[in-house]
């Protein structure tokens, strides 16, 4: 099953409730919240304040992605926030099993995130702990930015890395992604498909989501 997970990078932030709610009607399955500290990405964007309103307005289930420096100073407060999975990236954490473990401690699914140069090899130790690995095919940190095709054997190699495994891990992408490229990105062995630029810079919200699953479950 594909899941789609609009990023909220990229929306009207003056009318964030209901530009969400919005997602939520129009099929969304997941909600990415992109949180960054200036720091570990040249950028800064929303925090727990925000995400805890947000958790008044949706059902969706919340996924934040961590682009920050030391994120198990913080897991507590996007525990507290509302969150369901948080993922970190394994190119900020000293200790990732110990960041792992705080999130599964505190009842939440736990994902890894990696960087266009970072390798596959070095998530492998952890597959067996995780609920989900993110593969990054744009440079963290700004929205907007074009798909790397070059990011295709990484997915490829991933998902057979999870074949390996008897669990079930979802395998998401971040970066770039349109009706143009979901295609080759799920036929690499992605289920898990973040989109911000895409699906708010179109003119309808349920259309751009569909065109995305369309493309995506063809």
């Amino acid at each position: 099953m594909i899941r789609i997970a609009p990023s909220i990078l990229n929306c009207d932030l003056s009318r964030l409730a209901e530009e969400v709610i919005l997602l939520e009607q129009g099929g969304a399955d997941w909600l990415h919240l992109d949180i960054m500290d200036g720091v570990f990405v040249p950028n800064l964007t929303i925090g727990p304040p925000v995400i805890k309103s947000l958790r008044r307005q949706t059902n969706l289930p919340f996924d934040a992605h961590l682009m920050i420096a030391e994120p198990a100073r913080y897991i507590q407060d996007y525990v507290d926030a509302g969150c369901d999975m948080i993922t970190v990236h394994a190119e900020a954490v000293k200790n990732l099993g110990s960041t792992i473990a705080k999130i599964k401690k505190a009842g939440l699914k736990a994902g890894i995130s990696i960087k266009p140069k970072t390798a596959p090899e070095t998530i492998a130790p952890w597959l067996k702990k995780v609920d989900l690995l993110l593969v990054m095919t744009v440079e963290p940190g700004f929205g907007g930015q074009e798909f790397m095709p070059s990011m295709l054997p990484k997915i490829r190699t991933i998902k057979s890395m999870i074949s390996l495994e008897k669990k079930k891990i979802e395998l998401a992408v971040d970066g770039g992604i349109t009706d143009k490229n979901i295609a080759q990105v799920v036929a690499a062995g992605a289920n898990f498909i973040v989109a911000g630029s895409f699906v708010f810079k179109s003119n309808n919200v349920k259309k751009a989501i569909q065109a995305l699953r369309t493309k995506a479950e063809a």
